[in-house]
């Protein structure tokens, strides 16, 4: 058995195949399945596919249906296959501070996960749980780690579906602080306007409805909102009243 590198986290160093062969199903006919495994926990995707889906096909499949929820891998463990071995993919472990280690086909000792997953896959189940908690916290109970945290600058060349790949994720993530800035302007903006902020100070002399002084049940309408606390209006109160 050959010494693979351990991951200290959920979705650091994942294992990739493909069942292939497979008769054609589903709505697009299907004939293909790729099967990743998470090497820490053990966690298995399914993501059906085609046997002839091209490198970036493969790499938007990924993307799409995995790293959006997973965050980024460090290291990915899969045979030579012509996906992996592409200038798409090269360049996208180069942006994103990934590794790629190559097996050998029919060798077990390489500790291969996916190979045994598929041998198993009719008994893979998954367990979801829910909590009050953050999502990411809810669903893994750590934080992934997203494509910004290792972005790699410099690159003398790089390929343009990979440079695609990281102006996408920038305009998406930019879009949603501009989306989450106009919604709570939005939102601001309706406050303010049915809801004045009343400007009081202390010993400022108030005008308090006498219908509050007479409420001696908890059962007030809506319209009548009890006074709170009102040893803080006291000293207009003796005033006025």
């Amino acid at each position: 058995m050959i010494k693979i590198q351990e991951s200290s986290r959920p979705w650091e160093i994942v294992h990739m195949n493909w069942v292939t062969g497979l008769r054609p199903g589903g709505d697009r006919s299907y004939n293909a399945c790729l099967v990743i495994v998470d090497r820490f926990s053990k966690t298995t995707i399914f993501i059906p596919c085609h046997k002839d889906d091209t490198a970036r096909d493969t790499a938007l499949l990924i993307w799409n249906r995995v790293i959006s929820w997973t965050g980024i891998f460090t290291n990915i463990i899969s045979d030579r296959d012509p996906k992996f071995m592409s200038a798409l993919w090269t360049n996208l472990h180069q942006l994103f501070g990934t590794k790629l280690s190559f097996s050998t086909a029919y060798h077990p000792q390489n500790d291969c996960l996916a190979e045994r997953m598929i041998q198993t896959l009719e008994d893979v189940t998954s367990i979801h749980s829910s909590t009050n908690q953050a999502p990411n916290i809810l669903e893994k109970g750590w934080n992934p780690k997203v494509p910004q945290d290792s972005l790699r600058k410099g690159l003398v060349a790089i390929h343009p579906t990979a440079a695609c790949f990281r102006g996408m994720l920038d305009k998406a993530r930019k879009n949603a602080v501009r989306c989450m800035k106009d919604s709570f302007a939005y939102a601001k903006d309706k406050w303010d306007k049915s809801h004045a902020t009343p400007d009081f100070k202390v010993e400022d002399l108030v005008l308090v409805s006498k219908t509050l002084t007479s409420i001696t049940s908890k059962d007030v309408k809506s319209s009548k909102i009890p006074l709170q606390d009102p040893v803080l209006l006291r000293p207009c109160m003796e005033k006025l009243l």
